[in-house]
């Protein structure tokens, strides 16, 4: 995108990470006439944003990401008309799915929670959901189902959105590592490994799994961990499943595109390791999910696993972002650890930073989401110890000491 030599570059604002948050703030800013460059270690997309599943899902999350959630979807519902690419999105609808009597009680939370926040989000009994999927297994005995959810293909969506930031005049600098940020009086000065530095006023960390790494450059730090949610995908098939399907325990989640494969995602996620770079997956666990699979949707238990992925993910232990304005550093921002939802709230989340760069505060509540929260906030025990390895969930509802890095 931009072939860099050995000079300083000023902008306007400087965007450090090119993923879905950072290209998609990139877009907004140029909408607004504020210069901006991305700086991204790798190629755009390659992290979190280009390796997850895809669900474009407003149901089933935190009160406190409703608003967020909304006004990203507003920006899904015309994503042709904003970047001129579609990036498969198709807004197919998503079920929560019980499997066990035990988990009734969430959907009806969920029900609950999202209804209350406007959501169109109707309950199903064991039933009703029989006659909708006549194929699904015995263990099927409920359901939330939210009609205008849907899902994207994540290895498009990165680079159209960065491609469109380019064409109104972003710069996305690839391959480019941050060194070190440094604060000169009123502005920054943004130090990378390729004899180019950038000189702006302004600088948003949307670093994913490595933002730690910047705001501790700044005296902040939070218990992030990463974490690697495990995928896979099958081989064509007759194609019979129109809409996301996930099992309300995380033990399996699955949609079919059109060409017949069925991609599939699942809990609980394990280890990743972000100074090498690495994100693997126990083949042990891709018979569990297909296992799982099978029990949901019998006719799917001789599919085969054709190609298997991970990434690299980051997360707090209330299962929320850190997004906001920096709490010991005038004019540096933060927007990283999604916990694994930034994929649907990037656009939301892109719109908003803008808004706080051009106009000085969000229009949308995100306090929630506040750097300095976590001396009072407290682990989400539920989701921890459901969603990711044994050891992973220990480790983060210890992580109490606000002077160390976690992960």
């Amino acid at each position: 995108m931009v072939d860099s030599g050995m000079r300083t570059i000023h902008r306007d604002v400087a965007i450090i990470g090119g993923g879905l948050v950072g290209t998609w703030t990139a877009y907004f800013l140029r909408k607004r006439g504020r210069s901006v460059a991305v700086i991204e270690k790798g190629a755009v997309g390659s992290q979190a944003s280009g390796v997850n599943f895809g669900n474009v899902r407003l149901q089933g999350r935190h009160p406190t990401e409703f608003p967020l959630a909304l006004r990203a979807h507003q920006q899904w519902e015309r994503i042709e008309e904003l970047i001129g690419e579609r990036c498969e999105f198709a807004p197919r609808g998503h079920y929560y799915v019980a499997l066990d009597h035990k988990n009734l009680a969430k959907l009806e939370r969920y029900h609950a929670q999202g209804t209350a926040a406007g959501l169109d989000i109707e309950l199903i009994g064991a039933n009703d959901l029989r006659r909708r999927f006549p194929w699904l297994g015995p263990d099927a005995c409920g359901a939330t189902w939210s009609k205008r959810d849907g899902t994207a293909n994540p290895r498009l969506a990165t680079p159209a959105v960065a491609r469109a930031a380019c064409a109104l005049g972003a710069d996305i600098f690839q391959n480019t590592r941050v060194m070190a940020l440094e604060s000169l009086g009123d502005n920054f000065r943004v130090v990378t490994d390729r004899d180019i530095a950038f000189e702006t006023p302004i600088v948003l960390n949307a670093a994913g799994a490595w933002g730690n790494e910047i705001a501790q450059q700044f005296g902040e730090t939070t218990p992030m961990f990463e974490a690697a949610p495990p995928h896979f995908v099958t081989e064509p098939l007759p194609y019979f499943v129109t809409s996301a399907l996930q099992a309300v325990d995380g033990s399996v989640i699955f949609r079919q595109v059109e060409r017949g494969n069925v991609i599939v995602g699942f809990y609980p996620r394990g280890p990743a390791d972000r100074v090498q770079n690495c994100a693997p997956v126990a083949p042990e666990k891709i018979l569990l999910a297909l296992a799982q699979m099978a029990r949901v949707v019998p006719m799917l238990a001789s599919a085969h696993a054709i190609r298997v992925w991970s990434g690299i993910e980051g997360y707090l232990p209330d299962m929320l972002p850190v997004m906001g304005r920096s709490r010991t550093q005038k004019n540096l921002l933060h927007a990283f650890g999604f916990c694994g939802h930034g994929f649907q709230l990037s656009p939301g989340v892109g719109y908003t930073m803008a808004e706080i760069i051009d106009e000085g505060a969000s229009k949308i509540p995100i306090d929630a989401f506040a750097i300095d929260r976590f001396a009072r906030s407290q682990p989400d025990e539920e989701r921890l110890t459901g969603e990711f390895d044994a050891t992973l969930a220990s480790a983060a509802m210890r992580a109490r000491d606000m002077e160390a890095p976690r992960g």
